[in-house]
């Protein structure tokens, strides 16, 4: 059982055959359907059915000569409307079974971001005819949260913001010249990370440390597409999934100019959420590749 279909709005699922209950309605009555040839007898179909506006189920499974379907796996998802980034992309195909994982490097974020690929049928399907141009993709990314919290903002002035906002830039632009070997680059970006760390660490004596981190994007557990956010609201709605009426939030976040939209279970949430409050919680990062 998929731990994270308590965020599109299933929680009470309890038992394989609620689960093959609910395979049975997105094979029946899908919004989405995809199917590659794969040459020997068989065919793989992939169905998609959206139980709220932002979110829903997929499965991948596989019709013999006899048109029986297989059911491979499956996988909640919640779709974002946004691009968040252009970044060069790698796509490398799981171990275990015929999904993929996303990974490409964000300079707004200065680290490498691994995610788990939705449209996997339209990769295969590119992939026949080659590898597509990494320069060429972007992608939007989303999330599921198993539990949040929403926190008040740092108070800024339109003055401060603009800074931050040439800070970032700026620093983006270090990023990646460090990465092409310019030793000037690499000295600042130590010298501010230096610079950073004692200032910090002054004021956490006597500061609460979400008072200092405005936003931050990190690996969570073991696994590689998991991470922990902290990112300003940008917009929300309220959803109602539509077979079990439970209720799941949406959120259009920002974190440090990196747009995602990130879904959970209104039970999972704690806080008022508005626009301009922080979001914080533990996600699984997805994407949709756009070639």
């Amino acid at each position: 059982m998929h731990q994270y279909l308590r965020a599109v709005g299933f929680s009470n699922i309890e038992n394989k055959k609620q689960i093959r209950d609910l395979m049975n309605d997105v094979v029946i009555n899908p919004n989405r359907r995809e199917f590659i040839e794969t040459g020997r007898d068989s065919i793989l179909v992939e169905y998609s059915k959206n139980y709220c506006n932002s979110c829903g189920i997929t499965l991948r499974g596989e019709y013999d000569d006899t048109n029986n379907l297989t059911l491979d796996f499956y996988y909640p998802f919640v779709q974002a409307d946004q691009v968040s980034t252009t970044e060069e992309v790698s796509v490398e195909r799981h171990a275990d079974k015929e999904s993929f994982a996303g990974m490409c490097e964000d300079y707004r974020l200065g680290a490498t971001l691994i995610y788990y690929v939705q449209n996997g049928m339209s990769v295969m399907k590119n992939m026949k005819g080659g590898e597509p141009d990494p320069a060429r993709v972007s992608t939007c990314l989303s999330g599921l949260s198993l539990g949040g919290t929403i926190m008040l903002p740092i108070q800024k002035d339109p003055k401060q913001k603009e800074m931050i906002r040439k800070a970032t830039a700026d620093r983006s632009k270090r990023i990646i010249a460090a990465k092409n070997g310019d030793e000037e680059a690499i000295e600042q970006l130590t010298l501010e990370d230096i610079d950073t760390y004692s200032a910090v660490s002054k004021r956490i004596l006597k500061d609460d440390v979400f008072s200092l981190v405005d936003s931050y994007f990190m690996p969570n557990g073991v696994e590689c597409d998991h991470y922990s956010i902290l990112a300003e609201i940008n917009g929300f709605r309220l959803e109602t999934n539509s077979l079990s009426s439970e209720k799941v939030y949406a959120f259009d976040l920002s974190c440090n100019g990196l747009a995602l939209t990130v879904c959970l279970n209104e039970k999972d949430l704690l806080g008022e959420p508005e626009v301009g409050r922080r979001f914080r919680g533990n996600i699984w990062l997805q994407g949709e590749l756009r070639i």
